[in-house]
């Protein structure tokens, strides 16, 4: 069993807000990742859902990130993520890291607990508790970049989802200037500023994955309880 979250303790509240579709406003990044592969939504489910509240923030950020690069936005790669969505992409995230090291991810071993304990490090448990949801199943969460005008994504360094180093937030912090890493950071440190602006937390372990609300964001913001726990989708 996977360890505990250090906000996996913090109360949950919940606010009761419905989740609501992300605005034309907002660019998706589409076709969407996780349903390509197949993940199980469930019939007319969209991935690209928030919290109303959120939304409301994430436009926010839009228009901070807009009066710093008029001709950028954000792009959104992912929000609402359903238990059993959680649940495949862990499992399918395991299995890719196992096959790349040859790996059988059924084999059982010391080599596969260690790629499992790389992949928890990125992807959240997908527990039915509804005292530890995962912070994607709340509605409180996305993953996003930067983009031109265009939706054409920026180069920020590393992929969305990479499991490594190199998606820790400040992985290029040390980079030469005026090298394409030291543009690269900057890129990442534009986008938490405009989400930290608007109220959002980081994910430690993840340049592109912000909250507001979920039990991640009450504890780096050191709130005392969380605003939004597992959600439906028929909200």
């Amino acid at each position: 069993m996977p360890p505990l979250r250090p906000w996996s303790p913090i109360p949950i509240e919940d606010a009761g807000e419905p989740l609501d579709d992300l605005p034309a406003t907002l660019w998706r990044l589409e076709p969407h990742p996780y349903q390509v592969l197949g993940a199980p939504y469930g019939v007319g489910a969209s991935p690209f859902r928030l919290r109303r509240g959120v939304i409301n923030r994430l436009e926010r950020a839009q228009g901070l990130l807009q009066q710093q690069r008029p001709q950028w936005r954000l792009a959104i790669f992912d929000a609402w993520r359903p238990i059993a969505v959680q649940a495949f992409m862990v499992r399918q995230a395991f299995c890719d890291r196992c096959r790349e090291r040859g790996l059988d991810p059924d084999g059982g071993g010391a080599a596969q607990a260690a790629v499992a304990a790389e992949v928890d490090r990125f992807w959240a448990p997908p527990s039915r508790d509804p005292a530890t949801p995962p912070p994607h199943s709340t509605g409180a969460a996305v993953d996003l970049t930067l983009a031109e005008a265009s939706g054409r994504p920026l180069a920020m360094g590393g992929e969305i989802d990479a499991i490594g180093a190199i998606s820790e937030p400040d992985h290029h912090a040390k980079a030469p200037p005026g090298s394409d890493a030291a543009g690269w950071h900057a890129r990442r440190r534009l986008l938490a500023s405009v989400m930290e602006g608007a109220g959002f937390a980081q994910h430690p372990n993840e340049w592109w994955h912000f909250s507001h609300g979920d039990q991640l964001w009450a504890w780096r913001c050191q709130q005392p309880q969380a605003l939004y726990g597992a959600v439906a989708g028929e909200g």
